[in-house]
This record gives structure tokens, sequence and C-alpha cells, in this order.
């Protein structure tokens, strides 16, 4: 069986460092992209089993690289964080754009892992 392979998206070099860490520990392969713009690029030119994408972000935000994103693959799967100061709304409409699940800043990296493992099987 070959690795899954998923594509972070963040603006943040220690948050895509500490995910990637994480990711490839459990078997994945990973690529990553510092904004969305770039992450929607890498995806075009590669298409990942899954993409892990911070909101706030400059060039293209979260919210924004998901709705070229689901608009251009229908069947992209989506894990969307934040750590935009609490705010549950961004989460909710990244949900509405097609994230299959989201997680808020700090995350537990145990329930990321299960939740990557879940998407990854369905």
């Amino acid at each position: 069986m070959t690795m899954a392979t998923i594509l972070i998206i963040d603006d943040e070099e220690p948050v895509r460092a500490l995910l990637r860490f994480a990711l490839e520990a459990a078997g994945y392969e990973v690529t990553e992209a510092a904004n969305g713009r770039q992450g929607l690029e890498r995806y075009r030119h590669r298409p990942t089993d899954l993409i892990i994408t911070d909101i706030a972000m400059p060039e293209l935000n979260g919210l924004d690289m998901l709705l070229d994103l689901t608009r251009e693959f229908l069947q992209a799967k989506v894990i969307a964080i934040s750590g935009a100061g609490g705010e549950q709304n961004v989460l909710d409409v990244a949900k509405l754009l097609g994230a299959r699940q989201t997680f808020q800043k700090p995350f537990s990296l145990p329930q990321l892992l299960d939740a990557v493992r879940y998407e990854l099987e369905h």
C-alpha cells in the first residue's frame, strides 16, 4: 500500500514543522506550503490525499483557498485549523466551504492524527 500524502498549508513555520514531524512519524508523506495561494498551486500540480490548512494567512487566506479548492476539486479532503483568537465562526464557515473537520489552535496532536486517519479511511 502506498503512503498517503498530506499537504500542510500554514504561514507559521513552527506549526508546519510540528505537523510534518508528527505526520511523517505516523507514516505519511508530507508537502508544505506557506500560504493559500502556494498551497492551491501545489495541490493543482500534484493533488494530495488530504490537506491540513490554517485559516488566517497572508496572500490567500484559508477560507478563500477552500472556496477555490472545493470549486475545482469536489473530492478534496480538508481539515481546517485556526488560531484566530478563539473565533469559532471562522471554523464554522470553513465547514460550510467544505472542510471535513476543524480544530482550534492549540490543538491536541493525538486528536488531529485521529482525524487524519479517519478522513483518509473514509
